[in-house]
């Protein structure tokens, strides 16, 4: 028999039974005859017992000598998975000696930990400030630096930083409200596109300003232009300048081309103008800098972008499939707005997302029979991932809002 204690408990086995098994730890501390080789196996040796000891967890090597009699190696759920990996490859032992139905069961348990480990070193990451206050130590003015870029960027560090905080969802919100009323026909006048203007310029200067600050203050450049916040803010700035300059390149070609092709560029630039326009919208994305539920909503989509793709491909599948049955059913009642397969698409779409407009209803029984199996369908592929996503989000928006706190 080999005598050996684990963790201070004793164990024996046969050393006959170990040979079974040469590549295994114990299997060779059976064979080998060299006590300098067996020593190197071991962690210390009890010459007055004759026993081997070794500093592992004894709890788990339960299941190591139950392999060694046995043959067979048992997998426990309330085990941590790399901790037993761990204890199983220093013993020599491979997970293909565990039943197939434990083998199964533990390789899943240690998937969702790895993916639960990577999901928490993703949120850490996202978390983590793009300039801690060590990176602006030995640099040029870098107290000063560090002040400024807590000032602009972390709103939890100082009353002034949330006053800023403030301040800049305050302005996003102006200027998306300035650009919807600049849309209505009552705000067209020269009074009203006056007051937009004005506003539109006040807005412009406070995120010129608040981007110039984080960009000076910044300890990397390149980081500071690699990070997509960043590169949001300069997407709100940008459309006000663009749109200066094609003002003045639509002024000189009006004084230096002739009538029929000034009106000509007058009508392009108005196109351009108001793509540029349009572009504004973007600002909203600013306010995701300072709301944790828009981070939490963006981390969840970025995580569960596998389940969305699926669920798109549900849906195109079912509106090529609904709209297909709709048509060869309808497309010969007088009047149906089911001409083609495409014509039908609208109406598949809006039956699966279970809105139905109206504006395009079946006639015949058949129709009505596709339309009840389309808006079924519908209402079950909508369900199916609420449910996980609605759950990410709130365990996201929690670790978010914890962090938060704890600055």
């Amino acid at each position: 028999l080999l005598n050996i204690n684990v963790g201070g408990k004793s164990f024996q086995i046969a050393c006959k039974v170990l040979a079974q098994y040469p590549i295994t730890r114990l299997g060779k501390l059976a064979l080998y005859t060299d006590p300098a080789k067996k020593l190197q196996l071991c962690d210390d040796y009890l010459v007055q017992k004759n026993e081997y000891f070794f500093d592992r967890d004894p709890s788990v090597f339960h299941y190591i000598f139950h392999f060694y009699r046995s043959g067979v190696l048992w997998v426990m759920d309330e085990m941590c998975p790399s901790n037993f990996v761990e204890e199983i490859e220093y013993w020599g032992i491979h997970l293909k000696y565990s039943q197939r139905c434990c083998r199964i069961l533990f390789e899943e348990k240690q998937d969702e930990l790895n993916e639960y480990l990577k999901i928490e070193k993703e949120l850490e990451a996202e978390l983590e400030p793009l300039d801690s206050g060590q990176q602006f130590d030995g640099k040029f003015l870098g107290g000063f630096r560090k002040m400024v870029w807590n000032l602009i960027e972390n709103p939890y560090s100082s009353v002034p930083a949330k006053i800023i905080a403030v301040m800049s969802s305050f302005f996003v919100l102006i200027s998306i409200v300035g650009m919807t009323l600049s849309t209505v026909e009552e705000m067209k006048n020269k009074t009203g596109k006056m007051w937009m203007e004005q506003t539109e310029m006040i807005c412009a200067i406070f995120f010129t300003s608040e981007y110039l600050m984080r960009l000076i203050s910044s300890s990397s450049f390149k980081n500071f232009l690699r990070a997509a916040f960043n590169a949001i803010d300069l997407v709100a700035i940008l459309p006000f300048y663009i749109q200066l300059l094609f003002e003045s390149l639509g002024e000189a070609d009006m004084l230096y081309h002739e009538e029929l092709h000034k009106v000509e560029n007058v009508s392009k630039l108005g196109k351009v103008l108001k793509l540029i326009k349009l572009m504004r919208i973007f600002r909203i994305l600013k306010l995701a800098r300072h709301s944790t539920g828009l981070r939490a909503f963006s981390f969840t989509m970025r995580q569960c972008y596998q389940q969305v793709c699926c669920l798109l491909l549900f849906i195109a599948m079912g509106v090529f499939t609904f709209s297909a049955l709709i048509h060869s059913v309808e497309h010969d009642v007088p009047g149906t707005g089911f001409t083609s397969i495409p014509c039908a698409w609208w109406w598949a779409a809006v039956s699966l997302s279970t809105v139905g407009y109206g504006d395009t209803v079946p006639d015949t029984v058949l129709g009505r029979m596709v339309a009840f199996l389309c808006i079924s369908f519908g209402i079950i592929l909508n369900g199916m991932p609420i449910s996980i996503l609605y759950n990410k989000f709130s365990d996201y928006y929690a670790k978010l809002k914890a962090h938060e706190l704890s600055q």
